[in-house]
Parts: structure tokens; sequence; C-alpha cells
């Protein structure tokens, strides 16, 4: 099996696919802790949850998670980069108890070990799958 080598920008590119939806989640969530429930009859008080810095904060992650998928997008396969974003669950899972101080099930832990394992499996592959027929066709 030849083995395919990412360049260093496309590694940087899935360490932020993988980096920022967890952090962005993790800030909205921080964020959101503070408020009262918000109801989405009530769209002000969404629109004043958005200005509040760690809402903020969350929303500019998330921004640079959708552009760094993009991205990765332009020159992988979806079956390649979503995976980076399933490894996000294990970094979501770590700064939820870390950070946050969640408490974190037997279970829970025990789908993030589950994640990495599927994640390792991926990460061997081609980030490409080449349909070389179809190609002379075009």
């Amino acid at each position: 099996m030849a083995k395919h080598h990412l360049s260093l920008q496309q590694v940087g590119v899935l360490c932020m696919v993988a980096l920022c939806a967890p952090l962005g989640d993790a800030c909205l969530a921080r964020g959101m802790k503070p408020l009262p429930a918000i109801n989405l009859s009530h769209p002000l008080e969404l629109l004043a949850a958005v200005f509040t810095p760690w809402v903020a904060l969350g929303i500019a992650l998330l921004i640079g998670f959708f552009a760094s998928y993009l991205t990765a997008l332009s020159w992988a396969d979806l079956t390649f980069v979503l995976p980076a974003t399933a490894f996000g669950n294990v970094i979501i899972v770590l700064i939820s108890r870390f950070w946050l101080g969640e408490t974190i099930s037997l279970e829970r832990w025990l789908g993030v070990a589950l994640i990495t394992i599927g994640v390792s499996f991926v990460a061997q592959g081609p980030p490409r799958t080449e349909h070389p027929e179809k190609e002379q066709h075009l």
C-alpha cells in the first residue's frame, strides 16, 4: 500500500478543522451558561447573546472552522476530511471536562476512544480518491 503524504500546509488546514469547531463550540457553551434560557420567539435576546464576548469568540472560531473545512474539501475527499471533524469530539470532551468542569461518563470516554481508533484508520488512506477512467472523459 502506497503512503500518501500531506504538505505541511494541508496538515495545518486539517488541524484548524479539528481545533476550531470544538474550541468554537466550547466558547459558545461558556458564553451561554450565565445567560437565561433563550426562546426563539424573542430574537432580540438571541441577538444580544451573539454580542457577548465568549459567544462572539465562538462564532469567530466556527467561521475559521468553516473556512478551513472548505479549504480542505478543495483538495481532499469528504470521507477524508470529515474524520478530522470527528476528532474534534475527542477535543471537546477534554475541553468540557477540564475547562467547563463537566462530568464525563465512562461510556463517553469509551466513545472517544472508538472515534480516535476510527480516525486513525481513515488518516492512513489517500486524501483524494482518483478515478482515472472518469478523468479521461472530461
